[in-house]
C-alpha cells in the first residue's frame, strides 16, 4: 500500500482516430495528464491480425497517474478485454524513477493521493535511465544545452501535444500551450539527478517552457 501513490507512466498504443475517445476513458478514471503522438506500427500484417491491432496507423498516448489509479484503470480495461472497446491496441504501465514536483502534485491531487513534497525521487537499481522532458515547442535546443552541461551526451525529440490541457490548467493555475516537444535522453544514473534538477530548475512547469521532467529506469542498454 505504501507505493500506491508512486507516479507511473501509462503508454497506450491504439487505433488511429480513437485518441479522443480513449482520453475520455482516462478522465473517467481520474487521469488528467496525457501527451498524444501519432505513430505507425512496423509489424507484418499477419502479426497485426493475430494481435488484433488492425491498421498500422496508431495514436500513441503517454499518460501519468498514481500506481493505485493505474491499477483501477487496468482493472476497468481488463473487464472488457480491450478489444470490445474498439481501441485495438496495447496498454502498458511503466515505473518511473523520478518526477517533477508540480506535475506530481497535480496528478496526486486529482487522484486523491495528494501529499505536498519535493517530487518523486526514488532509489534506482539500474545503471541507466531514460529521461523524458516535455516542453513547449521551440525550447528543445536550450533544454539540450542545459542537459549537456549537466552530463547528457545527446537526445531525441518527439513532437506531441498536451491532450485536454484545460483539466491540468485548473490544477496548475497556468494557461498551458498544447504544442509540445518531448526530449528523450538516455543517461547513466551517475548524472541522472543532476540533469533532472538542472532542466527542471530552468524549464519547469512555472517557466515559459512549461516543462515536465521525469525518468524511467532502463534494465539494459545495447549498442546496435
Amino acid at each position: 500500500m505504501a507505493n500506491d501513490s508512486r507516479i507511473v507512466m501509462l503508454l497506450s498504443i491504439i487505433k488511429r482516430g480513437k485518441g479522443a475517445q480513449y482520453i475520455k476513458k482516462l478522465q473517467e478514471n481520474d487521469i488528467v495528464l496525457h501527451y498524444q503522438c501519432v505513430g505507425e506500427g512496423t509489424a507484418p500484417s499477419e502479426i497485426m491480425d493475430i494481435l488484433g491491432l488492425g491498421s498500422s496507423e496508431k495514436d500513441i498516448m503517454i499518460s501519468f497517474a498514481t500506481q493505485a489509479t493505474a491499477q483501477r484503470l487496468a482493472s476497468s480495461l481488463n473487464k472488457n478485454l480491450g478489444t470490445s472497446l474498439g481501441y485495438q491496441g496495447l496498454f502498458m504501465v511503466i515505473s518511473t524513477s523520478a518526477f517533477s514536483r508540480i506535475s506530481a502534485e497535480i496528478i496526486k491531487k486529482n487522484s486523491n493521493d495528494y501529499t505536498k513534497g519535493e517530487g518523486e525521487k526514488m532509489h534506482s537499481e539500474y545503471n541507466y535511465s531514460l529521461i523524458l522532458i516535455s516542453v513547449n515547442r521551440g525550447y528543445t535546443d536550450a533544454v539540450m544545452q542545459t542537459a549537456k552541461l549537466a552530463g547528457a551526451t545527446g537526445g531525441t525529440i518527439i513532437k506531441a501535444r498536451l491532450a485536454e490541457p484545460q483539466i491540468v490548467e485548473a490544477y496548475a493555475n497556468e494557461i498551458l500551450n498544447e504544442e509540445k516537444e518531448i526530449v528523450t535522453i538516455l543517461a547513466p544514473d551517475s548524472v541522472r539527478n543532476q540533469i533532472l534538477e538542472s532542466v527542471n530548475s530552468e524549464f519547469g512547469l512555472k517557466s515559459e517552457a512549461q516543462g515536465t521532467v521525469l525518468s524511467i529506469p532502463v534494465d539494459k542498454v545495447f549498442k546496435i
